[in-house]
């Protein structure tokens, strides 16, 4: 189907520039890092808190989103896009808010460290240690001490499917489950591999020839883009990892990427479903799930949350 008609006023916008402009990381995060509704018009929950936790290499402020008084909680941990360079918890509040309380779920949205002062591995490192740290904390918490799942949009796709990857080979803690919003999953971009980067690849927010200057600032110090914990699409051993629910855009450059993915999970014997929304574009979340075709997607995760699923 065509674009959304009101993405599409949203799209025809915004000025076009027939020169490109150097991006700065610090300029662009202002305009990124804004929400789009004020706190009073965004989903109430019953209680937020602030937390700075203290892993190895840093102290890491999270924001615990808890959606009633229970005495225990499935947990779940929220990893924010922004292309490994932007992004905050304010950023992506009024997208936790509605999985909070459509799931049931405790959630833990993790202000990593960003790039190009921190690149790889630092933004996945402290996504693992922020999930190591709240399986350690069960009584803090009110954890359950069996489901603790991951989730994230975009980069933070990455870093939900690679804290998965990491948590499989460490053994320290077992994932239950994956979410991944329009996943970030390869970032070689020396070429157009995949044919949604070439139709989707101008128009559309995120731009296929901005790409590998996004990824740059993630990638410093010659970091391979090929090695799996930096584009997980790239590993080879897919079993024994956790039940996924992959969510794309008709219109995302990375939409194929994210559906070969879940294709390769399947193939694997991974438990995954997986859900294009049409006439959408990357980071539809937030900012477009007040439209009637989209605004399913939180139902759809919290369905995927807990609907009971054995793992490969």
């Amino acid at each position: 189907m065509p674009v959304h008609p009101e993405i599409k006023k949203v799209l025809d916008s915004i000025p076009q520039s027939e020169t490109k402009q150097k991006l700065i990381p610090e300029e662009y995060r202002k305009e990124f890092n804004a929400p789009v509704l004020p706190v009073e018009k965004r989903v109430q929950v019953y209680s937020v808190e602030e937390k700075l936790i203290s892993i190895p290499e840093a102290d890491i402020p999270v924001r615990i989103y808890t959606p009633e008084e229970r005495d225990s909680y499935p947990l779940l941990m929220y990893f924010h896009g922004g292309a490994f360079f932007a992004g905050n918890l304010e950023s992506h509040d009024e997208i936790v808010r509605p999985i909070c309380m459509e799931s049931g779920y405790k959630v833990i949205s993790v202000d990593y460290r960003l790039a190009p002062e921190h690149p790889f591995p630092a933004a996945l490192e402290d996504c693992y240690h922020a999930t190591k740290w709240a399986t350690e904390h069960k009584d803090e918490l009110k954890w359950d001490g069996e489901t603790i799942a991951v989730a994230g949009d975009s980069a933070g796709g990455n870093l939900a499917a690679t804290v998965s990857l990491m948590a499989r080979e460490k053994k320290e803690f077992t994932i239950s489950k994956q979410i991944l919003f329009y996943p970030s999953l390869d970032l070689d971009v020396s070429e157009f591999r995949y044919p949604s980067i070439v139709e989707n690849g101008k128009g559309y927010f995120v731009e296929s020839d901005q790409l590998a200057e996004f990824n740059s600032f993630y990638l410093l110090g010659d970091v391979d883009p090929h090695n799996p914990l930096v584009s997980p699409v790239r590993e080879e051993n897919l079993e024994n990892l956790p039940a996924a629910l992959v969510i794309t855009a008709e219109y995302d450059p990375m939409r194929d990427e994210g559906e070969l993915f879940a294709e390769n999970l399947k193939k694997s014997g991974v438990h995954v479903e997986t859900k294009r929304y049409e006439g959408a574009t990357h980071g539809f979340l937030g900012k477009f799930t007040h439209l009637d075709e989209y605004k399913d997607v939180y139902k759809r995760t919290a369905a995927f949350l807990n609907k009971n699923v054995v793992r490969s």
